[in-house]
């Protein structure tokens, strides 16, 4: 007979009674078992998503009143904007839910005054954020293998916080679980939708250069395949959709997009010159992309695989974030680790035919590399993240990102907290919730503004150089 713990009573593990517990088990789970299964979980997941759209079954994006937009958005005084609006009648002048009630705002309209005020207001305050002109859009990936980082939530809200800042941002999904798509609320059909058709593009043009020169030295050409044949065809610009962001806009994924992981290493085996890790950076440049934004976003599946590798080497700036724990800094050190490794090992094998060749050889190199603290809670993490500080230096970011309550309803919600209505909490419960994620944003911003100011101060170093 098991003895009784300290409390007075046995421990929940101990004394299972076999016969109970097989009358619990059920019957084994065979493969279609999985497809049932899947099939609850999506009908989960079209339900809660259901529950935020419009009666056209399309997201909305709230309206903003004035104290929101004076406070966080446009630098002025409410009385001041309020005598704006009344000595401009062709600007947006909002809507009110009752007589004398506030003025609220769509994004869209938000975005019109700024730039009057831009236009028309004090010199000495920003009205729009800092873009030099003549440099291309910053690409930003959020990149670790270990999941359940917040990877996609710091994704769609750096691109939210970007977006409410004044910036033309793209998001770009590569993640083949589309977690960053439902936030958005994309519609992806297939792989056609989703970067699956630029990277195959990307390898077809390769194959066709590859036989013009085949065909030169009367050699047979490779074929290329009806995949390869129409990924040719297809524009960049024709995968991106809007979003209920009046600037975000957004390639997305669906399942189907993990075939990219299977098929690019066939393709590689068969071209062995094909730069692969190239394909999306090229695609984004070509495309006319880096041209149309400013700001571009990449959220990379939890896997260092060849849609990660793309990603990592198309980004300007790289973020890592982590929570602070043992747990996920050991993981996020093999995955550095990882990184060195993969880079190295390319900037090897294709230094070796450049330095035979005479060629330029081959460098990786990012602006900025931060890893960010994630889900911080301050009272039980605070040694461990001042740990990881001390050895991470300034490739931690200083700022940890806090979990609140506005952050946990957000989530359950499928959207961002900037989604969120302050109208649901009281104001200050609202402000405290969203400023961890101002000051995230405000500390990615200063990395984004630093990069293009030192680009800027290259671009003005090399014409002033002699020829």
């Amino acid at each position: 007979m098991a003895r009784e713990a300290s409390g007075g009573t046995t421990p929940a593990y101990f004394n299972i009674d076999p016969e109970a517990a097989l009358a619990e088990l059920g019957g084994p789970v065979t493969t279609e078992g999985f497809a049932e299964m899947a099939r609850a979980c999506a009908a989960g997941r079209d339900d809660l998503v259901g529950r935020g759209l419009g009666e056209d079954g399309q997201k909305r994006l709230r309206l903003f009143s004035t104290w929101e937009i004076t406070r966080y958005l446009i630098p002025v005084a409410p009385a001041y904007f309020r005598r704006v609006l009344k000595a401009h009648p062709d600007l947006p002048q909002g809507r009110s839910e009752s007589a004398g009630g506030a003025k609220w705002f769509t994004l869209d309209e938000v975005l019109r005054l700024r730039a009057h005020f831009a236009a028309e207001g004090s010199r000495t305050k920003e009205y729009k954020p800092y873009r030099p002109p003549g440099q291309p859009a910053k690409v930003v990936g959020v990149a670790n293998f270990k999941g359940g980082v917040g990877k996609s939530s710091t994704c769609a809200h750096l691109a939210m916080s970007a977006a409410l800042d004044g910036y033309r941002v793209l998001v770009i999904d590569l993640d083949s679980q589309g977690s960053l798509t439902s936030i958005f609320g994309g519609r992806v059909a297939d792989e056609w939708q989703t970067v699956f058709p630029m990277i195959a593009g990307h390898h077809a043009r390769h194959l066709r250069a590859t036989n013009q020169g085949r065909i030169d030295r009367g050699e047979a050409p490779l074929p290329l395949d009806e995949t390869l044949t129409a990924a040719l065809d297809v524009d960049p610009r024709d995968l991106v959709q809007k979003t209920h962001w009046p600037n975000i806009d957004l390639i997305g994924a669906q399942l189907n997009l993990y075939w990219a992981e299977f098929q690019i290493p066939v393709w590689r085996m068969r071209a062995q010159g094909w730069k692969l890790w190239d394909a999306l950076s090229d695609a984004l440049e070509e495309g006319g992309l880096l041209e149309e934004y400013d700001i571009v976003f990449l959220d990379t599946p939890p896997a260092l695989g060849y849609l990660t590798i793309n990603g990592l080497a198309a980004a300007d700036i790289l973020l890592v974030p982590l929570g602070a724990s043992f747990l996920e800094f050991d993981s996020t050190g093999r995955f550095l680790d990882m990184l060195h490794a993969t880079f190295s090992s390319i900037e090897e094998g294709e230094n070796m035919a450049a330095r035979a060749l005479g060629r330029e050889e081959t460098a990786f190199e990012w602006d900025a590399v931060r890893a960010v603290l994630t889900r911080y809670d301050g009272a039980q993490q605070g040694e461990m993240a001042a740990l990881m500080q001390s050895y991470l230096g300034k490739t931690l970011s200083p700022h940890r990102q806090d979990f609140t309550a506005l952050i946990g309803q957000a989530g359950e919600q499928v959207s961002g907290i900037y989604e969120a209505d302050y109208r649901d909490f009281n104001r200050e419960t609202y402000a405290r919730g969203r400023e961890t994620f101002d000051q995230t944003y405000a500390a990615f911003k200063r990395l984004l503004i630093g990069t293009w100011h030192r680009d800027v101060a290259a671009a003005a170093q090399r014409a002033d150089a002699p020829a």
